[in-house]
């Protein structure tokens, strides 16, 4: 590895950058701007080498291009290896050095924004593809911890760099902004939530141009490009938008999109809609996690074999016995069902429930260490179901979540990560898990219960929501 390739590899470490290339500014970024260059202030807070900007100036012939750039274009980076990166740049579209050394500067815009430039004659059009670090992982390691000063104060409850820079744009009043973004900005819980009802109280979605395919060469986040413009009256309206979905083998999808602010405007309400509509009053109640812990605290003389869902090795969960007491044991093999929250890259492989004995051959799954909820998780319902209805809830649940699957195009789940599967990896949230579990009926009478038998075998999907709203009234 060069010293340039070590160079970026630091970048995207330590501060979160990726280089964004020309290629995406001029497919899509371009043609929604071509039209109004002369009546903005371009400007790029995160320019890195400043590809988001500079090829405007390809829009111009070249004795136009000195005179635009003084004018309309200003790029700020902190690390001055960008800047000099970013001169560089500008020089090589026919703009004299001390005339780009006169507009890109080094800068932390994180801290603040720069004053001056709200005194330029033009209005601010903001592009950039700011860094992304999770506030998880930048307080889990040392070269990143100097960036926890940035979430305090007025911050405080943001989870990402972006939206800190995102929220210094809004406390600005930028009108008019373009970022390059996770798409965790759509279709994440806790880790948008607060942000999301911040943000789009004061901005309007005009578009959305999400990748569910790599766009950056050395990280597996997915993103989006999105197009906002600033509200005339804050509001918690609907945002209703465009999106443009480009997936695997250049396959491109036209959705619509409503963000209900009452859903803490995460894409996909319509199962969150689901799940809180048909709950019946009196759910399921669910635990997840058979536990080293609640193992210790029911030792016995009864042997059960289970897995260990902190050791996997040679492609397979490590089997081993524990000895429990009766009552342990018995909960158990009563509690037949277990949840995989991440897709595994096949469509047979994908979140939902299955059943223990069929699927691993034990009784149950056994938790030695920490909970992580990528690993298969127990489920353990209270009252306690019968085998023969736990599997009606296997097919009941499974059903339905691929019928949101395939009706919402799977946004109402978080995309896991990138990777060279046939279809884009998904993570169902515990509480997506839970929410649906509650919508179970189970507590009905024979006929009832035949009838939910039948619509689920043939996953009459339409009849079992109507069927639901039956017994529900």
């Amino acid at each position: 590895m060069d010293s340039t390739e070590k160079e970026k590899k630091r970048f995207r470490r330590q501060y979160g950058i990726h280089i964004t290339s020309k290629e995406l500014f001029n497919k899509f970024i371009l043609p929604y701007i071509k039209d109004n260059m002369n009546q903005y202030l371009w400007v790029d807070l995160f320019a890195g080498e400043g590809n988001l900007v500079l090829p405007i100036l390809e829009e111009f012939s070249q004795d136009q291009r000195v005179r635009f750039f003084r004018e309309h274009i200003f790029l700020y980076d902190i690390h001055q290896e960008m800047v000099d990166r970013c001169i560089d740049n500008a020089i090589s579209y026919g703009i004299p050095e001390n005339v780009a050394q006169n507009n890109i500067f080094v800068r932390d815009n994180l801290n603040n924004f720069p004053e001056s430039l709200k005194k330029n004659k033009y209005p601010i059009y903001h592009i950039t593809n700011p860094p992304y670090l999770y506030l998880g992982y930048i307080a889990k390691h040392d070269e990143t911890k100097k960036y926890l000063k940035y979430f305090k104060e007025k911050n405080e409850g943001y989870q990402d760099l972006y939206q800190i820079a995102m929220m210094n744009d809004l406390r600005n009043d930028i009108q008019n902004i373009i970022y390059i973004i996770p798409s965790n900005f759509l279709f994440g819980s806790s880790v948008s939530n607060k942000f999301r009802m911040d943000f789009l109280r004061e901005y309007q979605i005009i578009k959305m141009i999400i990748f569910e395919t790599k766009v950056f060469e050395f990280t597996g986040t997915n993103i989006c490009i999105g197009f906002f413009s600033r509200k005339q009256i804050p509001s918690t309206n609907i945002q209703d938008f465009n999106g443009i979905k480009i997936k695997k083998k250049d396959i491109i999808l036209n959705r619509n999109f409503k963000l209900n602010p009452k859903y803490k405007y995460r894409a996909g309400s319509v199962f969150d809609e689901f799940i809180e509509t048909f709950r019946r009053k009196n759910p399921l109640i669910v635990k997840f996690y058979l536990s080293k812990d609640e193992v210790s605290q029911n030792n016995g003389r009864c042997r059960v074999e289970v897995i260990d869902a902190n050791k996997y090795e040679h492609h397979q969960y490590k089997r081993l016995t524990i000895d429990v007491n009766k009552e342990m044991i018995d909960k158990i093999n009563s509690n037949i069902l277990y949840t995989k929250t991440v897709d595994s890259g096949s469509y047979d492989g994908r979140v939902g429930l299955g059943i223990i004995p069929d699927d691993f051959n034990v009784s149950g799954i056994y938790v030695s260490g920490n909970t992580y909820r990528t690993h298969p998780i127990h489920i353990f319902l209270y009252p306690q179901l019968s085998i023969i209805d736990q599997k009606l809830l296997k097919d009941y649940f499974n059903s339905i979540l691929e019928h949101f699957r395939y009706t919402l195009d799977s946004q109402f789940l978080t995309t896991y990560k990138y990777s060279n599967a046939n279809y884009t990896r998904k993570y169902l949230g515990l509480s997506q898990v839970k929410g649906l579990i509650r919508t179970f009926p189970h507590n009905l009478d024979k006929n009832n219960i035949v009838s939910l038998q039948h619509l689920v075998t043939k996953k009459k999907i339409e009849d079992i929501f109507r069927f639901l709203k039956r017994i529900n009234s």
